[in-house]
């Protein structure tokens, strides 16, 4: 009788689990803690667990690609706060720095710093800006994770090419 409740616990786990990836993907630390916060055992949760990777639907070096992707596409995060935020969501460190590389190597961080500028702020002139406009927009790049120097460079370049 124990057995049969087991079996019926472990595919609830796996429908809860699938619910789950249907909607984003999840990162394999994340979705054990969705799925323990819903109450499966441990024994349960991994054997969920396990059926999702054996199916390909779970695979951290694939969702850390896409969440790496998506950040710099979208302009939320580059370099050090896209793996930060990797991170946070499980990923280990080497499989996030590769990740996010991968994606700059796609997406170069000046290319999207640029497009973000033209974008958000297309009407700012680095030359003529005050000193408190000059350090809102650089902080508004660096909590992306743009470096300093990379900002510095662009904004001056901006500047140059508007000349």
């Amino acid at each position: 009788m124990e057995q049969k409740a087991s079996r019926t616990s472990a595919a609830a786990a796996y429908a809860a689990a699938l619910r789950l990836l249907t909607r984003r993907g999840y990162a394999e630390v994340e979705l054990t803690g969705r799925l323990l916060g819903k109450g499966y055992s441990e024994a349960e949760t991994a054997t969920a667990l396990a059926r999702c990777r054996a199916l390909g639907y779970l695979d951290d070096e694939h969702f850390a690609q896409q969440r790496a992707l998506a950040l710099l596409r979208n302009g939320r995060a580059v370099g050090r706060r896209a793996r930060l935020d990797l991170r946070q969501r499980g990923i280990d460190e080497n499989l996030a720095v590769a990740a996010v590389a991968a994606a700059e190597a796609e997406h170069p961080p000046q290319e999207l710093l640029r497009q973000q500028l033209a974008r958000r702020y297309p009407h700012f002139d680095y030359a003529s800006a005050d000193a408190a406009s000059r350090r809102r927009i650089i902080n508004f790049f660096l909590r992306r994770g743009f470096e300093l120097s990379l900002v510095l460079t662009t904004l001056h370049a901006e500047k140059d090419n508007r000349s």
